[in-house]
């Protein structure tokens, strides 16, 4: 016999209490931003435990001491377990995939230790996972409401998403977005190998040839300049289109 519609959402409201979010943070000299964004991960309701993985790259200021401190400030909440992971740095590709070997949670999302993105979209990147309609959900700041940043970067997503839909017969809208939430087991299991923003092609070809389909969610979006502390340069965009060629036919 089939349950009831309310005991059928009280049952899932249950299983999300014990599942587990696992956020993955990379960060490189954000010593500046690293407790804001913290506060802003730990405040979004999921309604599941949350573990946050901030891997430091090798940071050459007080990154990491600035996160021991939070997460000693926050050790008695019960909601959140905070893994801290100093390493030399190797770029933000080897930081993700530690961060993602280290993850435990049912799902997994990468998020920036800058303020471009905000966690208070977690619950609409989860939704579809949650509703069983999605393994991999990225978050589109093309189809969101917030402008995307300086022409060059612009041009330079939208190049690099025309490519992969043209490459793997797809249609996403915002490759290169740093919002990109996997089911645990997903992710746990592609083996990756890039070293720096290689990883968002590389995780995307592979997902995609998989025959994984990505769900787009609109997120919003506070793009930031290489003066205030970007570190994507225009030769990433080449890289990324490099690496879509390449895992098309190998891997």
């Amino acid at each position: 016999m089939s349950q009831s519609a309310p005991a059928a959402e009280t049952s899932r409201a249950v299983a999300m209490t014990t599942q587990t979010l696992s956020v993955v943070i990379p960060a490189y000299n954000e010593a500046r931003t690293i407790h804001k964004i913290l506060e802003l991960v730990v405040d979004v309701p999921v309604g599941m435990h949350k573990e946050i993985i901030v891997v430091d790259d090798g940071s050459k200021d007080d990154t990491a001491q600035a996160v021991r401190n939070w997460a000693q400030a926050h050790a008695d909440d019960p909601a959140v377990t905070v893994k801290v992971i100093t390493k030399e740095n190797g770029g933000k590709g080897t930081a993700v995939r530690r961060g993602i070997a280290e993850s435990t949670g049912e799902f997994v999302i990468i998020q920036d230790a800058d303020l471009e993105y905000e966690p208070a979209d977690y619950p609409k990147l989860l939704e579809p996972m949650l509703k069983g309609e999605a393994d991999v959900v990225y978050g589109s700041r093309i189809l969101g409401p917030d402008r995307g940043g300086t022409l060059m970067f612009y041009l330079g997503g939208r190049v690099v998403t025309l490519a992969t839909n043209l490459l793997y017969f797809c249609w996403i809208t915002d490759e290169p977005t740093c919002y990109k939430l996997f089911r645990g087991d997903l992710i746990r299991g592609i083996p990756l190998v890039c070293k720096g923003f290689e990883f968002c092609p590389e995780v995307t070809a592979k997902v995609l040839k998989r025959g994984h389909r990505i769900v787009d969610v609109p997120i919003r979006y506070h793009p930031r300049t290489v003066q205030e502390g970007k570190k994507i340069r225009a030769r990433d965009g080449f890289i990324a289109l490099w690496e879509l060629l390449k895992w098309r036919f190998i891997g």
